[in-house]
């Protein structure tokens, strides 16, 4: 492989030739002789002319390669206490079956296959099977309440829904199939049938004529080949986290998608075939589509689905202890999990119980990491730190360290540099490209490359309008942030999260980054208040460290001080709130945007991805308080 300097600059002089070369890694029934059209969809399609099926690049090549016996995914559930191993011969076996039993319920290339289920190998066979016919799944997070679950099934309208019976949590059991029942009676859409996946600790009543027993008909049914699918057939909907009014289904296509992952497990993460690849999310969310399931299967590695949390499951070594026993090359997680981590074990003496000479990196996504996070687990695991910046919508970083080009600079705050494929500037409110280190709004000059979600499902106009119509000829990707002199690019927060003191735009995610520096601090949020005579001012909300005990009013005066000093006295930075817990999604990424409503006393919808719907009312009783 090259650096990444000269990649980079090979992509910018001859973006075709870089597509078509990374091609090469994918088994194609019928190759790509045009590598774009920019005259279909809302700005074009990758490989127009080709054919591929993504599970036969995922699974059937490497069997008939002869490396069927190689491990292709490990469960691990501390929620069951088991682990279980599966060949890439096994998973392809079960694949044709469940493709078989689809087929045998009507399910035909170009049909929604609706997935309800939590982190059970299930859930992957099950999408490898939807993509081994040409249906188009939508997995959506186990768990999610049924008007929510309802809305995805209005929008996709599947033919068929494969759910499993409960999710485990740690200390209780989440009934999945109640939920669903509850869910079907609130939809417009009935699919024609649901295939249930029962666990042990929770039996799903069935419903005769239309629920049908996973496991029952996989075993009656015949396997099923693949079928030959045009590149820009979808491979997935996957809808987007706190949608209001008709739901964002991101689109992903399954030429450019096999092309994007497979180039960039090569480039950014430095994984090759046999390796072990670790992303410890969720199949609900794009980190589970993207690096559980498809890309570290279309290179041949071997996949880690876990069914447990960072702490609790049971102890916050939880991580340390997974990477140990499975040698684990390459871990992936959200900054959120590593500061719940750090919360319960700041000194690090979990991670000294456990050898973890196999990891070769940690990545990091959901939302930016905070440095003192950053440097925290860089030094105490002393393996690089990769911050990677991408979005549901995109399917793959934008910015990384590139692992596997020999790293660029670790600079904690930053996402890293664009990947090649991606031209991202920094513009003003009229579109100018901004000089460097000038804060603006984050944009991707169009086309996209493969892999981004080419449209909204059955929605282009909602697609241009969300996306490519504030700044014609860029991608809009509601981040704000600068480009640095090396070309790093910051992300300082959503563009709203930059906020307005008296005619000063400052950023949120810079006050952030102060406060999480304090030592008593384990995570933090910093969202604006209206104020009559400046605007806006911003306020904090803080969480302490585990056994951390201190009066409120000294450790205020500490963090205002700080951020007096770091940032100036033009922040009017003077309130903070040291809550329990700060509200977040499923995926781990902060609800600013409900605490700002809360604080400024505005109507609050509480969006269905919410972890804990409590910590809500905590917050609003926070605000209330005198303080």
């Amino acid at each position: 492989m090259p650096d990444y300097t000269s990649l980079y600059a090979g992509w910018r002089r001859a973006p075709d030739a870089y597509w078509a070369e990374a091609a090469k890694l994918i088994d194609w029934d019928v190759p790509p002789t045009r590598i774009f059209d920019g005259t279909q969809g809302p700005y074009g399609a990758w490989f127009p002319d080709a054919k591929l099926n993504t599970c036969h690049n995922a699974l059937d090549r490497h069997v008939a390669a002869g490396h069927g016996a190689r491990t292709a995914i490990i469960w691990d559930s501390p929620m069951e206490g088991r682990v279980i191993e599966i060949s890439y011969a096994e998973a392809l076996a079960r694949v044709q079956k469940i493709a078989g039993a689809l087929t045998a319920l009507g399910v035909q290339k170009g049909d929604r296959v609706i997935g309800y289920m939590p982190m059970i190998p299930e859930a992957a066979l099950t999408m490898l099977a939807c993509a081994r016919l040409g249906a188009i799944h939508s997995m959506v997070f186990g768990g999610f309440a049924p008007p929510e679950l309802a809305t995805r099934i209005n929008d996709a309208k599947p033919k068929l829904i494969v759910a499993a019976s409960c999710g485990l949590e740690p200390g209780r059991v989440v009934p999945y199939k109640p939920l669903l029942d509850a869910a079907l009676d609130l939809a417009e859409h009935k699919p024609e049938a649901c295939v249930i996946f029962q666990r042990p600790a929770f039996q799903g009543a069935m419903t005769p004529g239309r629920d049908h027993d996973f496991l029952a008909a996989e075993a009656a049914a015949a396997p099923a080949a693949c079928v030959s699918l045009d590149a820009t057939h979808p491979l997935y909907v996957l809808y987007t986290s706190g949608t209001t009014g008709r739901p964002k289904g991101v689109v992903r296509d399954n030429g450019g998608h096999a092309v994007a992952l497979a180039q960039s497990m090569h480039t950014t993460y430095g994984v090759t075939a046999g390796q072990v690849m670790w992303a410890a999310s969720d199949v609900g969310w794009v980190v589970g589509h993207s690096y559980i399931v498809y890309a570290p299967l279309l290179v041949g590695a071997t996949t880690i689905m876990y069914e447990g949390k960072p702490v609790g499951t049971p102890d916050p070594g939880a991580f340390w202890r997974v990477i140990a026993q499975h040698k684990v090359n390459t871990m992936f997680t959200a900054p959120t999990a590593l500061r719940a981590v750090r919360q319960q074990d700041s000194e690090g003496a979990h991670i000294a119980r456990y050898d973890l000479s196999s990891l070769n990196a940690l990545f990091l996504a959901g939302e930016r990491c905070d440095p003192p996070t950053a440097i925290w687990i860089q030094n105490l695991l002393n393996k690089p730190v990769i911050d990677n910046w991408w979005q549901t919508e995109t399917g793959w970083p934008i910015t990384s360290r590139f692992l596997g080009l020999g790293l660029t600079a670790f600079k904690p705050g930053s996402g890293g540099r664009p990947s090649p494929g991606y031209d991202v500037q920094a513009l003003d409110e009229a579109g100018e490209t901004l000089p460097t280190g000038s804060v603006g709004n984050l944009c991707i000059k169009l086309p996209m490359p493969p892999g981004c979600g080419p449209t909204l499902w059955q929605n282009d106009e909602g697609y241009v309008s969300a996306y490519l119509t504030s700044f014609p000829g860029w991608y809009r990707t509601g981040d704000a942030g600068m480009i640095d002199e090396d070309g790093d690019v910051w992300i300082m927060g959503r563009t709203d999260d930059i906020i307005n003191v008296a005619g000063h735009r400052l950023s949120t995610g810079a006050m952030e980054e102060v406060l999480a520096g304090h030592k008593d601090i384990a995570e933090c949020a910093v969202i604006a208040r209206a104020d009559e005579l400046k605007g806006e001012v911003p306020c904090g909300l803080v969480v302490l460290k585990a056994g951390v005990e201190r009066p409120p009013e000294a450790l205020v005066k500490e963090l205002v001080a700080l951020v007096r000093e770091k940032i100036g006295p033009v922040a009017a930075f003077r309130e903070v709130l040291v809550v329990q817990k700060l509200p977040k999604t499923r995926s781990g990424k902060i609800l600013r945007a409900v605490m700002k409503k809360i604080a400024n006393n505005e109507p609050v919808v509480v969006p269905g991805t919410i972890e804990d719907a409590g910590v809500v009312e905590a917050i609003r009783e926070a605000f209330a308080a005198p303080h």
